[in-house]
């Protein structure tokens, strides 16, 4: 008989058939029911055990955590709940787990315990939750881009560039630690390492999927990324995973309309596949919500905020238009801002993007045309010399979601950006050589897919919406 998972078995409406199933106790009560849960829902299914039927050392080993096989009958269930259960004919035990020593019991855990257990903190009702919508958005993002005649691109993890200058990054060498050869000068030459050149994991794709978009028209890379940013917050991991899509002859309308378009889909996708994990994850938010004071609520429950992203049409407005409205804001004139808006070309925070969000607008925000001095250099400049064609997607609860622009095309002022900015034109000759022959106009954004999962689970740490978190002093597991 071939094993059903707990989803089948609970969306079935035909009863009284011989079933059998395999997966991992959640409780045991009376000796008599089982909880049984497989990964495959966030419900469990009850398995009634007629314990005099069974020998006790058997019902000794049905603990919490074990992994058991059960064959039995599926039945309207007698209690509340569920709609089914199954009346146990034969158990075998297939795992144990000793109650003495098993880490994940069932009652309430920290997060923090949890992390330091995170091989096995998927056996919560939290973490499954949250692990299978990380799948979902994962699907929802290469269906997406594959419907859209985008040609999925893997960019090189170990690179010669710094894509962004976006700090420190992980180097990559297999030179002697102790011994390195050394230059005349005394600093290591790396003439003599792997590559024959310096080299580190990457921070970014989006360089060599620019190379690419200049071929096929439509590429997006969705892979790991690295950062060696000594920082411990709630928002920064070493190691994380990005989405960036490259479109050629494409301007920056094109690319927000693009990233709008997509950011819909893929929570549309969730809103439908991951209804029980959201009501789940929604409730745990409305629970944690209530321990906090009033100042530090959610504005909206969890589905809330997401459909107010899919049913909304983002509003699009200027940095200088953004940085007028946060200059007259109320927390702004009365000081209740951290970070206080006294001038055009400060570099806006996660309170002010959310205040255009969640108090002044009212829907989702792109802002647009940026200062230069605070982009990237490969974003285009606009023909005031002073603002480049940069956008960022604002969503309430978060602040920045998305960043993109729609990148520099001609080469003699890219030249010119790259010398201010003391960036080494031999490093990058291959990028500058998009723009000899056959430039073109481009764009394209990066979605750290993190921040996605923390939007869309309601998670308020980084670290808990990753299989394996990678900070610094940790590297567990």
């Amino acid at each position: 008989m071939t094993s059903k998972t707990v989803a089948e078995l609970l969306s079935q409406e035909v009863t009284l058939q011989e079933v059998t199933i395999k997966g991992w106790v959640r409780t045991f009560r009376a000796k008599r029911f089982i909880a049984l849960n497989d990964g495959s829902t966030i419900n469990n299914i009850q398995c009634v055990v007629d314990f005099e039927n069974f020998d006790e050392a058997t019902l000794k080993r049905i603990t919490t955590g074990a992994a058991i096989h059960v064959t039995g009958d599926l039945v309207e269930s007698q209690g509340k709940g569920q709609s089914v259960e199954i009346v146990v004919k034969t158990l075998e035990i297939l795992g144990d787990s000793d109650p003495e020593t098993y880490p994940i019991q069932p009652k309430k855990h920290s997060f923090e315990f949890l992390r330091e257990n995170a091989h096995l903190r998927t056996r919560t009702n939290t973490f499954s939750a949250v692990m299978r919508l990380r799948s979902s958005l994962s699907f929802a993002v290469h269906k997406y881009f594959n419907e859209n005649g985008f040609n999925y691109m893997h960019t090189p993890i170990i690179t010669g560039s710094d894509a962004e200058g976006a700090g420190e990054m992980f180097k990559v060498t297999n030179l002697d630690a102790k011994n390195p050869p050394l230059n005349e000068d005394g600093s290591v030459n790396y003439k003599e390492d792997f590559f024959g050149k310096e080299t580190n994991l990457t921070v970014s794709g989006q360089l060599e999927a620019e190379t690419y978009a200049m071929s096929l028209g439509k590429v997006y890379t969705f892979g790991p990324t690295f950062r060696a940013e000594n920082s411990n917050t709630s928002r920064h991991l070493a190691e994380f995973w990005m989405i960036e899509p490259e479109v050629a002859f494409m301007d920056l309308a094109g690319n927000m309309d693009l990233a709008e378009d997509f950011m819909k889909s893929v929570l549309s996708y969730v809103l439908e596949h991951n209804k029980e994990d959201l009501e789940f994850l929604d409730k745990r938010l409305a629970d944690e919500d209530k321990t906090k004071p009033q100042a530090e609520r959610s504005a909206m429950g969890l589905v809330e905020k997401i459909k107010f992203v899919v049913d909304n049409n983002f509003k699009r407005v200027s940095y200088t238009e953004a940085i007028d409205i946060l200059k007259s804001s109320k927390p702004n004139k009365k000081k209740k801002f951290n970070y206080i808006i006294e001038e055009w070309g400060a570099d806006l925070q996660s309170e002010h993007e959310r205040f255009l969000v969640e108090k002044h607008f009212k829907c989702p925000v792109i802002l647009f045309d940026y200062p230069a001095n605070i982009k990237a250099f490969y974003m285009r400049l606009n023909e005031d010399g002073k603002t480049v064609r940069a956008m960022d997607i604002l969503f309430p609860g978060i602040g920045e979601m998305v960043g993109g622009s729609q990148r520099e095309e001609r080469l003699d002022v890219l030249k010119e950006k790259m010398k201010a900015l003391d960036i080494d034109e031999e490093e990058l000759w291959w990028y500058l050589d998009l723009r000899k022959y056959g430039s073109a106009v481009h764009s394209g954004f990066g979605l750290g897919f993190e921040r996605l999962v923390m939007f869309a689970t309601g998670m308020s740490n980084i670290r808990d919406v990753i299989p394996f978190p990678r900070t610094p002093q940790n590297a567990e597991f």
